[in-house]
């Protein structure tokens, strides 16, 4: 008997301290008509857009694509690169880059090389964007200004990539 009053007393004690923890945690809630919280940065854009949806991988980008009709852009970059930060500041406040971006395409930015051989058609420089076809196809048609490095990008090019993102959504109506 003594050891069934010693057990109760702890579930007893430990859904007190449960409720405690839960009292604690919990956020004021949110009165009708207040304005609407502060939204937190998706993790996904890293930097390059928080109001773009991203995907997470190359995979999920092409079966999006496919399934949306929209075409695939896919931003090849590294976090420590001073290439890639301009060009991520630039592309984040091109308003016109944005609402193509959000509306219009399938994102993706990648800080790691991908598994496809054809998103690296002349070689594994950042930053490079590439832009993908809802039928998977990789448009070696949509470059930048430098033959050496034909995907790449620098924020100078800003008026050449939002050219290139109106081709690809062209080329996508006309094609299919």
């Amino acid at each position: 008997m003594h050891g069934f009053l010693l057990l109760c007393s702890l579930i007893l004690c430990n859904a007190v301290m449960v409720a405690a923890q839960e009292k604690v945690q919990k956020l004021p809630k949110e009165e009708e008509g207040s304005p609407a919280q502060i939204r937190i940065p998706q993790t996904l854009s890293r930097g390059w857009g928080d109001d773009i949806e991203w995907v997470q991988t190359y995979e999920e980008g092409l079966a999006r694509s496919k399934h949306s009709k929209k075409p695939l852009m896919v931003i090849h970059h590294l976090e420590e690169c001073p290439y890639s930060q301009a060009l991520r500041k630039a592309f984040a406040s091109s308003p016109e880059i944005q609402q193509m971006a959000q509306e219009d395409f399938i994102m993706l930015n990648l800080v790691h090389s991908s598994s496809d051989d054809n998103m690296a058609p002349d070689g594994h420089y950042v930053p490079r964007i590439l832009f993908v076809d809802p039928s998977l196809t990789v448009r070696a048609d949509l470059t930048g200004k430098y033959g050496n490095r034909m995907y790449a990008y620098e924020p100078e090019d800003i008026s050449t990539l939002i050219e290139n993102m109106r081709q690809a959504k062209l080329l996508l109506h006309t094609e299919l």
